[in-house]
């Protein structure tokens, strides 16, 4: 049996919904396909959405006219502001959420959605196009364009983009000690053969593991001697749909793993499947396992742990900071170390999984793979870690499958540059790396982060969607009104005289270091009657605040925009650039930079290596268009420039290594 549509969605996690739903807000019909499609928009792991860098892709995400920050304020029971104590761009929003009211709602919304279809079943294989008789090339390309995906049983789902959005699943196997079974989660079956036909096609994979923590019984945990951690007392809603949010609202618990836990732990190593060897892929290092900390941290006499409710009435209590493989008895001995928990009972223990995922230098920024056209990848297959990430990947091979579809072959990518989302972060350093431990988006991987605030996420986002067709309506509608509100706020803060203080205007107060917008209401209370929300005003205050240091980044990101621009050909031949070291033509061949500023970012390329780069890039411009000028451009440089000696440039340390705290998950929290 055949079924046609435009675009085939394999997988139903978080990146899974947002690339069904975009290429269906396209307009095209799309099938997603899911192992139970009553899992759909399940939270394998933390229900909770948001965090350090993570809270300000979800934002984006909806100002793209996605659904997770909808379905993070239909289903959140706390909300906090994380780095309140630091500067406003860095600043991030954090939802817990009811753990069954997120997936439903994210299934109610894929059963409500025009041209999207939700198919249960396995994709086991992918179809390809017939190839055409008589023109070679056309014979070539015809058989390495996609046609669709093959379900266990026979049925065919022919479409001309597929999207492949496998997660955990993809040969998942699952460790508990020295038990092992297959699936992508707990009780669930996972994705096997459709593996092979991946490896089939050449792609370079590789395998990655990830971990949960226990879930314990509520009623079972000494809650009162622990200290609580409420939520905002006034939340900010992810989505800017959201007007209000509703409660009620629910606290968190702090405790802390004891010498005795770490004891425990090294006593049991042999019993870790990481540490006994049945384990080969690699972890995230920024969160790690229990185990990894007791190793890796031996100083540290005690690691953060945040008992977090998975729902008002479920009675699960999710132990953020102590995710674990150690056998289920272990693990029993182990929570009942933490105080507070001296009578805990696991009602599900931890667990690793590991699973395959497909090297990203093979993917454009698309996220189409370059040598098979219309098949894409999103989420954890493209070796990223977490549900935003996923979900930010979701969205741009979606929508860019749809547009495919829409515009045919030569059709314009829709993908934010750097400087305009944390997205375009994200997916500029996939396709330029080949990462060997699972990414994860932190707000000091963004060196534009000054421009990138959460708060602004619609200003920045919104207008480009709305050119591709990603949203209308009443997001377009509500941007405008809001442009409209804080353009006639920076009008009086720039004209309004300050009381009783000559030649200052309300633009001044708000510079002033320690304002913000509560301090500033209650200096001018008039401001009030300004029609802003709490939002807004905050972020005015960061507009003012930051202007000076804004317009210089904005600056920078001018004069950086040629070289961005500059792209390289796929036919380009980095072999033959004079004077490039060993080093820098082997990253360039491998992981194949589709612009001159994306090959500057590869950390074998140095400054010099780059200015040879452009030269030959002039020259090959130059003969592709058999303009005499431009080869003499070339010629002008001279031999001995070209061969000038290269130093390799000192590979910076890496940010993030400030994280390694021993703190596990809990610098997730702020």
């Amino acid at each position: 049996m055949s079924e046609r549509f435009e675009v085939v969605v394999v997988g139903g996690g978080h990146a899974g919904l947002e690339a069904a739903a975009a290429a269906a807000r396209l307009g095209v019909p799309t099938a997603l396909v899911s192992l139970d499609p009553g899992a759909l928009g399940r939270m394998s792991c933390n229900p909770a959405i948001g965090g350090i860098g993570k809270g300000q892709l979800a934002r984006e995400v909806d100002a793209l006219g996605g659904w997770m920050g909808l379905l993070a304020d239909e289903a959140g029971i706390q909300f906090r502001m994380l780095n309140t104590r630091k500067g406003r761009a860095v600043r991030s929003p954090r939802a817990q959420c009811h753990r069954l009211r997120y997936e439903r709602a994210a299934q109610r919304r894929a059963a409500d959605q025009a041209r999207l279809t939700v198919i249960g079943g396995e994709a086991v294989d992918l179809l390809w196009r017939a190839p055409r008789p008589g023109d070679p090339e056309a014979v070539r390309r015809a058989g390495r364009a996609v046609d669709g995906v093959l379900l266990a049983g026979g049925r065919e789902l022919r479409a001309g983009q597929v999207v492949l959005t496998t997660g955990t699943f993809l040969e998942g196997v699952l460790h508990t000690g020295e038990e092992q079974q297959p699936g992508g989660r707990i009780g669930e079956a996972g994705a096997r053969r459709l593996g092979d036909a991946l490896r089939a096609l050449g792609l370079p994979t590789g395998r990655l593991k990830t971990g949960t923590p226990p879930r314990l019984a509520t009623a079972s945990v000494d809650l009162a001697s622990l200290e609580e951690q409420p939520g905002d007392p006034e939340p900010q809603p992810f989505s800017f749909l959201t007007d209000r949010l509703h409660g009620p609202w629910i606290s968190c618990w702090q405790t802390w793993t004891t010498e005795e836990t770490h004891a425990l732990v090294r006593a049991n190593l042999h019993r870790a499947p990481m540490y006994a060897g049945r384990i080969q892929g690699r972890g995230p290092r920024y969160c790690p396992s229990l185990e990894d900390k007791v190793v890796r941290f031996a100083d540290r006499p005690r690691h953060l742990v945040f008992l977090e409710p998975e729902g008002h009435d479920s009675g699960l209590l999710y132990a953020n900071g102590i995710s674990t493989s150690l056998p289920a008895d272990i693990q029993e001995r182990l929570v009942r170390t933490l105080p507070g928990c001296e009578r805990a009972e696991i009602v599900q223990p931890g667990y690793a999984v590991e699973y395959t995922f497909v090297r990203p230098r093979v993917l454009r920024r698309s996220l189409e793979l370059r040598d098979w056209p219309g098949l894409f990848l999103a989420g954890q297959i493209c070796g990223t870690s977490g549900y935003e990430e996923a979900a930010a990947q979701g969205l741009i091979a979606g929508a860019n499958a749809a547009l495919r579809a829409l515009e045919g072959a030569d059709w314009e990518p829709f993908v934010p540059g750097r400087e305009e989302a944390y997205i375009g972060v994200l997916v500029d350093d996939l396709v330029v790396s080949d990462p060997d431990e699972p990414y994860r988006m932190f707000t000091s991987r963004a060196e534009h982060r000054l421009l990138l605030r959460h708060d602004n996420a619609d200003l920045r986002l919104t207008p480009l969607a709305a050119q591709r067709g990603l949203v209308g309506g009443e997001r377009v509608r509500r941007l405008e009104a809001r442009r409209r509100r804080l353009g006639e706020a920076r009008r009086r803060l720039r004209e309004q005289p300050l009381p009783g203080e000559a030649g200052r205007r309300l633009e001044d107060l708000l510079r002033r270091p320690g304002m913000d917008w509560e301090a500033f209401l209650e200096r001018i209370p008039e401001a009030r009657g300004w029609g802003l929300s709490r939002a807004d005003g905050e972020g005015l205050v960061a507009d003012v605040q930051y202007e000076g240091y804004v317009r210089r980044q904005e600056a920078w990101v001018a004069r950086s925009r040629e070289r961005e621009a500059r792209r390289i050909p796929d036919t380009f031949d980095f072999r033959a650039v004079p004077g490039l070291r060993h080093e820098a033509r082997e990253a360039l061949e491998r992981l194949r930079p589709e612009t001159l500023g994306a090959a500057g970012r590869l950390a074998a390329i140095s400054p010099a290596d780059l200015g040879l780069l452009e030269i030959a890039l002039r020259r090959h411009e130059g003969a592709s268009r058999e303009e005499p000028e431009e080869q003499g451009r070339g010629e002008e440089v001279g031999e001995d420039d070209l061969q000038a000696p290269c130093q390799p440039a000192a590979a910076a340390a890496p940010a993030e290594e400030r994280a390694q705290n021993g703190g596990g998950d809990s610098h997730l929290r702020g």
